[in-house]
């Protein structure tokens, strides 16, 4: 009785008692802070390694442990259809033959090309490729700037090149463009210029999908730290943004005018819906359906 007792007693210790488990070590180089010249206006960016990945010009902390407050999950949004550079005939010996990466995205800024907005949609393709040459020969940015570009039709195009699905640092706000994505809205949108539904959701629905790839709120806030003194801010200095942000809030432009800076409220509580998190902070009106659209060149 007393040995079958005492088998009892371990069997209990044994359930009862966790097993010590490994702890996870962070994935290799990932506290290593790359150095990340700020690939904007000033000059033309440094040439790395294609495929080499770096990291966010403040990701030196050390690796968050699981569970943390601070280990962010990701919220897997379907990605919008996107037209491909291939498919808008973007001349690829006029780029930068490198493309260059951050750790992750962070942040969303919204633009506005500056472009008049009486456009067919059907005609964006030679709009891309005109901006295009703009911003590689007589700007040296190596390539588009921004990263997406969205039509007042609601679709989508591929602006730098480097994979749409991949922290593609772009040339689209001086000074924080490690770590985030620039997508333009293309036309002008100054004070009491309609902004498009169909626009609204698809810039929505892009936010989203980068930003859930993260597990980032686009309602929430974000820090991110100036690599370039000419930004609104010294560099090295680190600034509080909105998850979704405009190109004035990093940068003294006007960009992206008025009237698109106004709707960012609903944009970004519509991505937020997009990601599933219901619970909003701020209301915003239903946006309807994105129509189809067709292209040419």
């Amino acid at each position: 009785m007393r040995l079958y007792r005492m088998r009892l007693y371990r069997i209990a210790l044994w359930v009862t008692v966790p097993m010590a488990l490994p702890l996870l070590a962070a994935p290799a180089g990932l506290t290593a802070v790359r150095a990340a010249r700020d690939t904007a206006p000033e000059g033309a960016p440094s040439v790395w390694r294609p495929g080499v990945t770096a990291q966010p010009v403040d990701a030196g902390r050390p690796f968050p442990a699981l569970g943390a407050a601070s280990m962010a999950l990701r919220r897997m949004v379907p990605r919008p259809a996107i037209v491909s550079r291939a498919q808008w005939r973007a001349d690829e010996t006029k780029r930068d033959s490198h493309a260059h990466y951050a750790g992750g995205v962070r942040a969303v800024f919204i633009h506005h090309t500056d472009t008049p907005n009486g456009y067919d949609c059907a005609d964006v393709p030679r709009t891309l490729r005109n901006l295009y040459t703009g911003q590689t020969r007589d700007r040296s940015w190596g390539d588009l700037g921004y990263n997406f570009l969205v039509d007042k039709c609601g679709t989508v195009y591929e602006g730098r090149a480097g994979g749409a699905d991949r922290a593609v640092v772009g040339s689209h706000t001086l000074g924080f463009n490690q770590g985030t994505t620039g997508i333009a809205a293309i036309g002008t949108f100054g004070p009491g210029t309609p902004v498009p539904a169909a626009m609204e959701h698809a810039i929505a629905a892009l936010a989203a999908w980068k930003l859930g790839l993260s597990g980032v709120d686009p309602t929430g806030k974000v820090r991110l730290t100036s690599t370039n003194g000419k930004s609104r801010y010294a560099r090295g200095t680190s600034a509080e943004f909105d998850a979704i942000s405009g190109h004035r809030d990093g940068f003294a432009t006007n960009c992206p005018g008025e009237a698109l800076i106004a709707r960012l409220p609903a944009i970004r509580g519509l991505a937020a819906e997009i990601q599933g998190r219901y619970a909003r902070a701020v209301p915003f009106p239903r946006l309807a359906a994105t129509p189809g659209n067709t292209h040419r060149g």
